[in-house]
């Protein structure tokens, strides 16, 4: 199994600087990772420094609360497509599911797949902060609004991934959908949890510190 090329190399702090972007990048060229995640000012910068390697890049929208309007979300990807953004990663409108206003959420989500053309996109659903039912009622509006992938965490809420919440969006969207496992995951272990929950995709910024225990078993 390569783990590198389950790995989302992430950096989405607000302090990033173009220096610290550039050198995730490297090092994703180095790992050959799946992608580079960063916030969608970095698109472009990203997208020219993985030219030709393999590697995609990856931006967040919505970030990291989900809670601005469904047109200004879809409008954020739209642009960061543009500019060279091969996959997305939104973040639901939580309050509009907690609201069950689930024609909300299912639009929301749609609107970003559609504006994200022709890039995949992974729908956020923040699990720390889900009832099991909402995590799963979340899960499924993602598959119907026409997702690629469901998402644990943020990183930025009260919580991040668990190998429960990752196995019960694996039963949920079924074969067909990847999960994307997110937040706290710092350690080859806590991966392969991961992994073997069910998860397709890993977030993690300790991507390096990750593949590195692992080539030394």
């Amino acid at each position: 199994m390569e783990l590198n090329k389950y790995i989302d190399h992430t950096l989405l702090k607000a302090t990033a600087t173009k220096e610290e972007v550039i050198k995730l990048c490297n090092e994703a060229k180095k790992y050959q990772f799946a992608s580079v995640c960063v916030n969608t000012c970095y698109a472009e910068l990203v997208r020219k420094n993985l030219e030709g390697s393999g590697v995609a890049t990856c931006v967040v929208v919505g970030f990291p609360l989900g809670a601005m309007m469904t047109e200004a979300k879809a409008y954020e990807a739209k642009l960061a497509v543009e500019a060279g953004a091969n996959e997305v990663d939104m973040v639901i409108n939580i309050g509009a599911l907690k609201d069950k206003d689930y024609h909300y959420v299912e639009n929301d989500i749609k609107a970003v797949v559609e504006a994200s053309k022709p890039a995949i996109v992974k729908v956020i659903i923040e699990t720390c902060l889900l009832t099991d039912e909402e995590k799963v009622k979340a899960c499924e509006l993602a598959v119907k609004a026409g997702a690629h992938f469901v998402k644990t965490s943020t990183g930025f809420s009260t919580g991040g991934a668990t190998k429960e919440d990752v196995a019960l969006m694996r039963k949920t969207v079924g074969e067909g959908i990847g999960v994307k496992a997110s937040g706290g995951i710092r350690t080859y272990e806590t991966a392969m949890e991961m992994i073997k929950a069910g998860a397709s995709r890993i977030g993690a910024s300790s991507s390096v510190d990750i593949v590195n225990h692992k080539e030394k078993e």
